[in-house]
């Protein structure tokens, strides 16, 4: 017989949430691992003993932790999904009846907490993914990202126009009260090239031009992190000025990482990333600390120089003709580099001037101070154990850059600031730590071979 279902609202129910949430739901596992209590005394200093009580420090973490869950950062989206769904008033503690906080709260609230807050939260996570043997901490993958600033190309504008428009004058005698200086402006701004030192965002101020290649030029924030090659978990993140480089920013990551390793007795003793994090910088760094660097060198480095041969003992190069280049002193080209130069006298009768010299009369080779440290790289990287590296880089970090960008809410930020970018990177790689660790069921087949072979290369019976 057909079934007909009439629906009439009842006035009283007995209900309670924990038996509508199943057991495998990832709110429910969350709120059985996640333990927040350091919140309460982290936060006290914020708040007065009048007054009306503010959102509890628990509820306004969890919150945002289900934004970068659900894809969804918005404050004003975040709680009306929160509303509506059963799983999530079970994870925050809320009941059906009960009200939720405005989302202009979270946006007040997350301007009043330190980044301090923020990064004790990660780094509780991250030992809770250390005290689960999750990862070792030995070698870490870096990589970075950009991510969209909440400012559009439309607010740039630049910076102190009018004061330059004026000096300008002044130098041309020109400058009287009153003038015009409309069709002056629009001349420069044809000639004058677009950048982040003469250009600014008015909504964004910390926001940064930048582009990918191919891409149309947007306002962004650059993400740096690294993970833990052994397990994929994430043990730094932060945002650094889009108009920084690479290179500029790893000596900053490696503190935050080693800082975060080393509070548990963990020692990062390698690090992977691509081309755009070498400088000779970045490898005196490395020697410094005792880490062991596997970064492709850039593409100016040259591991010979093709037609010349370099003599250690006297520090000369002698061309394919014979002729030697001296050291003739110290450079600062992209660093402190030694400079060698040909005599004119020899150049100008040699059979191969014009393939060598082009147009110049004499020949110079500049090396860099660092040359032995590329030097070192290069060879390390075309061994067989350096091109495992790239390979493990690749699968490392980049699908966690990916999950991050596609499905945890970092694609943009909805804040004003680097300092808040900041924050919401930290919530973003939090998320993405608790998913890793409520998954966690103890080392995989795979892994345990990787690091049974791993064991066996640094024995003393393995040769390359």
């Amino acid at each position: 017989m057909q079934g007909k279902k009439h629906y009439q609202e009842k006035l009283f129910t007995n209900f309670q949430l924990s038996d509508r949430v199943p057991a495998d739901n990832i709110y429910r596992k969350l709120k059985e691992t996640l333990d927040l209590q350091f919140l309460y005394a982290s936060t006290a200093k914020y708040y007065g003993k009048d007054g009306q009580k503010s959102i509890d420090p628990v509820v306004f973490f969890k919150l945002l932790l289900v934004g970068y869950l659900e894809n969804q950062p918005s404050d004003r989206r975040i709680i009306n999904i929160s509303s509506m769904r059963l799983d999530i008033l079970y994870f925050i503690g809320y009941d059906i009846d009960e009200e939720l906080p405005w989302h202009s709260t979270l946006s007040r609230t997350r301007q009043l907490y330190d980044e301090d807050i923020f990064n004790q939260l990660f780094k509780q996570v991250l030992k809770q993914c250390i005290d689960k043997g999750m990862l070792t901490g030995k070698r870490q993958a870096v990589d970075s990202v950009f991510v969209k600033a909440n400012a559009s190309m439309s607010s740039v504008e630049d910076i102190l126009e009018d004061g330059q428009v004026f000096t300008d004058q002044l130098k041309e005698g020109q400058a009287t009260e009153g003038d015009d200086h409309l069709s002056d402006k629009s001349e420069r701004q044809k000639t004058q090239k677009r950048s982040n030192a003469n250009r600014a965002s008015a909504t964004d101020p910390d926001a940064r031009m930048s582009v990918k290649p191919g891409k149309v030029t947007k306002l962004n924030y650059l993400s740096q992190l690294s993970v833990d090659t052994s397990s994929y978990v994430i043990t730094s993140i932060g945002a650094c000025h889009a108009d920084k480089k690479d290179n500029q920013c790893l000596d900053t990551v490696l503190d935050k990482v080693c800082a975060n390793l080393g509070d548990h007795g963990l020692e990062v003793k390698e690090v992977i990333a691509d081309a755009n994090y070498s400088s000779s910088t970045v490898l005196q760094s490395l020697v410094s600390r005792g880490i062991t660097g596997y970064i492709p060198n850039t593409g100016t480095y040259k591991s010979e120089r093709q037609g010349f041969t370099y003599n250690a003992e006297n520090d000369t190069y002698q061309c394919s003709q014979g002729n030697s280049l001296k050291f003739i002193g110290y450079k600062d080209h992209h660093g402190v580099s030694k400079e060698y130069m040909s005599k004119r006298s020899d150049c100008a009768v040699c059979s191969v001037r014009k393939q060598c010299l082009k147009k110049s009369t004499y020949k110079t080779i500049t090396n860099s101070l660092s040359k032995p440290l590329f030097d070192d790289m290069h060879k390390r990287l075309n061994e067989a154990y350096g091109k495992q590296m790239m390979v493990i880089r690749k699968s490392t970090v980049e699908p966690v850059i990916g999950t991050l960008v596609e499905y945890l809410g970092m694609r943009k930020v909805n804040t004003i600031g680097i300092e808040l970018a900041n924050k919401c990177m930290l919530m973003a790689g939090i998320a993405y730590n608790l998913k890793k660790l409520i998954k966690y069921e103890g080392k995989s087949f795979l892994q345990v071979i990787m690091s049974l072979l791993e064991a066996f290369k640094s024995s003393r019976f393995y040769y390359t």
